[in-house]
């Protein structure tokens, strides 16, 4: 088949024919029809993720079609539309007893701890537990989006950051995950206030509905700037970047007993969060990481009756040979929107 591999981090990036990949037994093998371009496969050509084995094929948001499965898969067969989060627990430990497959220490994610879906076909374990059918009415490359950005916006702002109708929401990055979260915090009944250094983003988010945008600047600035539309301060806000100043401008905009979602990685050495600022206001502060395929009903519900439209969100379709010069853009300039390779 053909893949996009390299063979070292920040290093070449060639399209490649490689050997078709096989099921494991609770695993199946799906025919990439869409795959989305994440920051996050950026992040691991850079070297930032300690799980990749190189040589690698990235790739880990997609939707397709099921045409091998493993011999212990009961629920999946050939032929079957699917989707996956890009988090998929083993279905077998204490945190995914518990339902929390997306924090599962044994935990397999395309692209990262196994080759991913920049190629024709791509492996996926755990199938059973992590496997998402995707409805008729949604489109391939509208459903490639829910395996991450939809996904993990999802969760962090419904489940992690408990919105409720009527509150502020500040979205810090207008990038996929930051205008999935706008939409979805919208859909809900909330009020946004969208933050990114970036014209284009700021127009699309408020094209998406964003009720006010800040271009970025000094953290205290935009923590001035956002308290200030938002009339003391938001109830939730989210950093769906992953820069210090941003986490920084986040924490520092709450009103009192407001909640930090953080959604974007963060480099290693990282502006540590104001700690006093969290004990004197009571914040919360939390992580989110992906979702459980078992949380993905309400999201396609609320795709299904229209209060939810992914497909807003896809701007630009490139073929899998625009790849290697695609992602490493990533790193420094790319277009508003998400970018899904559709012609595999």
């Amino acid at each position: 088949m053909r893949a996009v591999v390299y063979s070292a981090f920040e290093g070449p990036i060639s399209v490649d024919e490689v050997r078709e990949p096989r099921p494991e037994p609770d695993g199946v093998v799906v025919r990439v029809e869409a795959t989305g371009l994440c920051l996050s496969d950026w992040h691991g050509w850079m070297g930032h993720d300690p799980d990749i084995t190189l040589p690698h094929i990235p790739g880990h948001e997609l939707a397709g079609t099921i045409v091998e499965a493993g011999r212990s898969v009961l629920q999946w067969q050939v032929g079957d539309r699917v989707t996956v989060p890009f988090v998929a627990g083993c279905g077998a430990c204490e945190d995914c007893e518990r339902g929390d497959e997306h924090v599962c220490a044994y935990q397999f994610q395309p692209g990262f701890t196994g080759p991913g879906s920049f190629a024709e076909f791509v492996a996926l374990r755990f199938a059973d537990r992590n496997l998402v059918a995707i409805p008729d009415a949604i489109q391939t490359a509208t459903a490639a989006l829910l395996g991450c950005r939809f996904g993990t916006a999802f969760r962090a702002v419904v489940d992690q950051g408990r919105v409720r109708e009527g509150e502020w929401v500040a979205v810090h990055g207008c990038g996929g995950v930051g205008l999935a979260a706008l939409m979805i915090a919208l859909a809900h009944g909330a009020r946004v206030v969208a933050i990114d250094p970036a014209p284009d983003a700021r127009a699309f988010a408020a094209s998406l509905g964003a009720e006010a945008t800040i271009s970025e600047a000094a953290p205290d600035a935009i923590a001035e700037a956002v308290q200030t539309v938002t009339g003391g301060g938001p109830h939730l806000s989210i950093d769906a970047v992953g820069h210090p100043a941003a986490v920084g401008a986040s924490v520092a905009s709450l009103r009192r007993r407001g909640r930090h979602v953080q959604v974007g990685l963060l480099p290693a050495n990282a502006t540590p969060v104001p700690m006093g600022t969290v004990i004197g206001r009571e914040l919360e502060i939390l992580g989110s990481h992906g979702m459980q395929a078992h949380r993905y009903p309400e999201m396609l519900q609320m795709i299904a009756n229209g209060r939810l439209a992914p497909d807003k969100l896809v701007t630009r379709t490139i073929s899998l040979d625009d790849v290697p010069s695609a992602l490493p853009a990533m790193g420094y300039a790319h277009p508003p929107g998400i970018t899904v390779v559709a012609s595999l």
